[in-house]
């Protein structure tokens, strides 16, 4: 095949066959019916301008090569749906496992969590209003599903808060830090949440085990106790294409006449 375009032959191979399995031609689990050679003799260009142009799907995240095998294979990928206000539901929903295991029993959920102390990013010692010197804990988690990396939950407690607490525990906790930073006096009242995208830090590379090109969104949330004291800061790490984040808003009207109250 012969194309008279300026683009890269390499960026049409992708963006046909992207398009192929965007119409449904190759669905997930499929193999791509096509080897290196056969494209380069339909594109009329070398195996390794064919290559090219495969290797960018496979940094899409789009397909991959599986193991034992020479072929590539269209991913199959069940994304996770993050609902930033189910923070404030009540727990335990089941009294074994936290909210991520929960709410992914349907699948095969795990975490790796650690716990450490340490001296916190300049960011995150500015959102938790520390001094300098002031040590957190953090629980550092990344969750997987169906054995695939999923996200990063990384939470930092003031230590003076979290130090004789659960917190400072590596497993699941069933009632939820929430809950836990209430029996120690603090109560979550109200919360910051900010969403940003940017490439992967080679550390955040290692522990998703995420494809070169792939973005990650960066949602970021801090606790406040009702006379605004920040005693949590989590920074959540969502490869762009494994994650929705939904929001759910609901307008109060209460005049009950369809109008806000500064609005009467």
């Amino acid at each position: 095949m012969t194309r008279q375009t300026s683009s890269p032959v390499y960026r049409q191979i992708a963006a046909d066959i992207r398009a192929a399995i965007t119409r449904g031609d190759y669905p997930p689990g499929s193999r791509i019916p096509h080897t290196e050679l056969e494209l380069a003799q339909r594109y009329n260009v070398s195996r390794a301008t064919v290559r090219q142009g495969l290797t960018a799907l496979v940094n899409e995240g789009l397909i991959y090569v599986p193991a034992r095998s020479s072929g590539y294979q269209v991913r199959s990928i069940n994304k996770m749906v993050l609902r930033p206000q189910a923070e404030w539901r009540e727990q335990p929903e089941t009294p074994a496992m936290d909210r991520f295991m929960t709410d992914h029993a349907d699948r095969k959920a795990d975490q790796a969590i650690a716990v450490e102390i340490v001296a916190p990013p300049p960011d995150v010692a500015e959102q938790l209003r520390l001094a300098p010197g002031e040590l957190t804990v953090l629980r550092r988690r990344t969750r997987s599903l169906d054995d695939q990396p999923f996200n990063i939950n990384d939470s930092y407690f003031p230590y003076a808060i979290a130090k004789d607490s659960a917190l400072m525990d590596p497993s699941d906790i069933a009632l939820g830090t929430s809950e836990i930073l209430l029996e120690q006096g603090f109560r979550m009242d109200h919360a910051l949440d900010t969403i940003e995208a940017r490439m992967p830090t080679p550390e955040e590379v290692e522990r998703l085990k995420i494809s070169a090109g792939i973005p990650v969104m960066i949602y970021r949330f801090t606790g406040f106790t009702a006379d605004d004291q920040p005693i949590r800061h989590t920074v959540n790490v969502l490869p762009g294409n494994l994650h929705i984040v939904a929001f759910e808003r609901k307008r109060n009207w209460p005049n009950g006449d369809g109008k806000l109250e500064d609005e009467a």
